[in-house]
């Protein structure tokens, strides 16, 4: 396990690229790994993710009780906190608003098809955790119920939590929920994702397990893997129709700013 300094390195080295690729905006995000099992490394409160510095950092216990730095720690420590209590494996948690993958966590839906390969290897199953209000008690609770069998999470009307073996590996997992909210944007402009067939997927779920050395995959009742899910009860019925909507109005503007 990389030493503190080292660790403050990185986050610094995240925020600047998680701000780069427009994943945050002004002080939008927040960062956090473990340090021990009773202490953790955020980022501060009130400060751009593109600007930070190792000083910034701080060191929090399990309770959130700030240990060592000058600044407030994020004002969504809790749900870090959460994410460690319920998973000692995580190392590191990454939050942010990706813009195409919270588009699709705003409109209530992401994917319904297994159709990328890596995305299997890499992330397994997305979750969509259903609303609620940042800073309080709700988003932890909200993040409990899905945490424990996904290491990335679309959180409705907010944008996305990764976690990962260590800050790289979470980040990375935020790469690719963009990615591949990107991908199937596009795929349903063009009339839809094709799904991959039962034996394709069957042999990914090997590769993932034997060569990627991970776990196996939560399964519905059906057999099918669930790769991406819908957010819970009181965000409503998904609406197809606002979704393409949405989607339009993003990739029109993508379009515009190349003309």
């Amino acid at each position: 396990m990389p030493g503190e300094f080292k660790l403050k390195q990185e986050m610094v080295e995240i925020g600047k690229r998680m701000y780069a690729k427009g994943f945050v905006a002004s002080n939008d995000g927040n960062i956090s790994a473990r340090l021990s099992d009773r202490t953790l490394l955020v980022t501060p409160t009130g400060v751009s993710k593109g600007y930070m510095s190792v000083s910034d950092m701080l060191t929090v216990d399990m309770e959130g009780k700030v240990l060592q730095g000058s600044r407030k720690p994020t004002s969504e420590l809790k749900m870090h906190i959460e994410v460690y209590r319920r998973r000692p494996d995580v190392m590191a948690v990454v939050h942010a608003h990706p813009p195409i993958a919270t588009a699709f966590a705003v409109a209530g839906k992401i994917c319904d098809k297994i159709s990328l390969p890596e995305a299997i290897f890499s992330l397994g199953f997305i979750s969509l955790a259903e609303y609620a209000t940042p800073t309080t008690d709700e988003l932890p609770r909200s993040v409990a119920k899905h945490i424990d069998h996904s290491d990335a999470l679309l959180l409705a009307n907010h944008g996305a939590l990764t976690a990962g073996v260590d800050l790289f590996d979470a980040y990375h997992k935020m790469e690719t929920v963009e990615h591949l909210a990107t991908i199937t944007m596009y795929a349903r402009l063009l009339g839809g994702e094709k799904a991959l067939g039962a034996s394709e997927v069957d042999h990914l779920l090997r590769i993932r397990e034997t060569v990627y050395g991970k776990p196996p995959l939560n399964m519905r009742d059906t057999g099918e893997m669930r790769f991406c899910g819908k957010a819970g009860a009181g965000t409503g019925p998904v609406d197809e129709e606002a979704l393409r909507e949405t989607v339009y109005k993003i990739v029109k503007a993508e379009l515009e700013k190349l003309t």
